[in-house]
């Protein structure tokens, strides 16, 4: 055990999860690289869990970060903020919702527990729709509506939460159906607890559920759920927290694979829009977003280092269309490993979508979960030069594959090289 690890253990709780079984230091970055405390390079396909999403040390956002320290890092929200107001101008434009309303946050999970705030409050109903297989941030009400438990360590909760089908596709009592029959047995399922229960206040769903292996279901589940929730008054929440910003190549949000429907009443934000700065957000209608009765702020939500940060990396993103590349070297990058996994019986399936891409593992010959083979792949992976990441829910194990959406052609085929290395050492 290295002396980092050893203190680490010493003040930091047992529930703090480590990657590998000699935990990594990262040191700095580069790119789509990053090096370790002993000097070693890795080729980064996992982003901090997809959270450096344009690329590590990009110097248009570390210039913008510095620039900004140099002036003032912190306010708060009680005083007017240009980079705040400026990032929410430019975040409700793209955002697809009509009179939106942006509010900032620090995270991923304070995001949803606003938006849950919000529809809870405009509802008046605590009852929550939640997917099964979901994950929807850390704390109590977020882990309340977490249908994974793996990620749930406790059933109190100050919401009352159904869960409903289709988040997952390939496996569940609806597997064996057509995408058309799959969507139309959800939408009954969905009928029939609504018949059971008071009118909940909303439906959070994930378009693709990140945790929980990236899986997804079949374009238009959402916009058949919204017909249902429209005509009970339901909101629907799009936790885009991993979805965002084109990292699904194909769209700029995950939820515009459902948008047939019209968008979402409430999105959440996150991870990729700091690049590595604390940002999280909710947007929303005015009507919606304005709801509260009460005063708040947000201390660090909005500060304006991070919202410098937020305003570099949007803009780098667009004007060099990063999501076209994820379109294009995601595309080459799922081929490539589906390719692999032909050859590997362990492979049970390559998903995904644009530059967010599940491998899932299985035990040869059945349709078990095979963690023990995900964590010595991670493994493998990391000692070849490549980080990637893992997940899952019940009774399932995935290789969660992230990389920054400025990720090269050459980098993909080294990463898919790299895996494909790992996967047949693990056999």
């Amino acid at each position: 055990m290295s002396e980092l690890h050893a203190r680490h253990r010493r003040v930091l709780p047992d529930w703090l999860a480590l990657y590998y079984e000699d935990p990594l230091e990262i040191t700095h970055g580069e790119g789509r690289h990053v090096w370790d405390a002993e000097g070693n390079k890795y080729l980064d396909f996992f982003g901090g869990i997809l959270t450096t999403m344009t690329a590590h040390a990009l110097p248009e956002v570390t210039k913008a970060v510095s620039e900004q320290a140099g002036r003032i890092i912190h306010s708060s929200t009680l005083y007017l903020s240009r980079p705040m107001v400026e990032l929410a101008e430019r975040i409700a434009h793209v955002s697809g919702i009509p009179d939106a309303r942006v509010f900032f946050t620090t995270s991923g999970t304070e995001a949803n527990d606003t938006a849950l705030l919000l529809a809870t409050t405009l509802r008046r109903s605590n009852t929550v729709l939640a997917m099964r297989n979901s994950y929807h941030g850390r704390s109590f009400s977020a882990v309340g509506i977490t249908g994974n438990r793996g990620w749930s360590p406790t059933s109190l909760s100050p919401l009352q939460t159904l869960y409903v089908h289709g988040g997952v596709r390939g496996r569940g009592p609806f597997a064996g159906l057509s995408d058309a029959e799959f969507i139309d047995a959800c939408v009954a399922d969905l009928k029939d607890l609504l018949g059971h229960t008071r009118a909940p206040a909303a439906l959070i769903a994930e378009p693709i559920q990140g945790v929980g292996g990236f899986t997804s279901p079949p374009d238009g589940l959402y916009a058949a759920f919204r017909e249902v929730l429209d005509a009970h008054g339901i909101l629907w929440i799009a936790d885009e927290v991993q979805t965002g910003w084109g990292r699904t190549g194909e769209h700029f949000w995950g939820w515009q694979a459902h948008g047939r429907s019209g968008p979402p009443d409430i999105v959440t934000f996150a991870k990729g829009i700091g690049n590595g700065m604390s940002i999280g957000g909710v947007i929303a209608r005015a009507e919606i977003m304005n709801c509260l009765d009460a005063n708040s702020i947000s201390t660090f939500g909005g500060t304006q280092v991070t919202m410098a940060a937020g305003l570099a990396n949007l803009s780098y993103l667009l004007e060099h269309d990063l999501q076209g590349n994820a379109r294009r070297v995601g595309g080459l990058l799922i081929e490539r490993l589906r390719a692999v996994a032909a050859q590997d019986p362990g492979v049970r399936e390559v998903r995904g979508r644009g530059l967010m891409i599940g491998v899932e593992l299985t035990r040869p010959g059945t349709d078990r979960a095979d963690p023990d083979r995900a964590a010595a792949v991670l493994e493998a992976a990391r000692a070849g030069g490549l980080l990637i990441g893992k997940g899952g829910g019940h009774d399932t194990s995935a290789l969660r594959l992230a990389p920054p959406l400025s990720l090269t052609v050459a980098e993909a085929e080294e990463g898919a090289t790299i895996l494909e290395g790992a996967l047949r050492s693990t056999q």
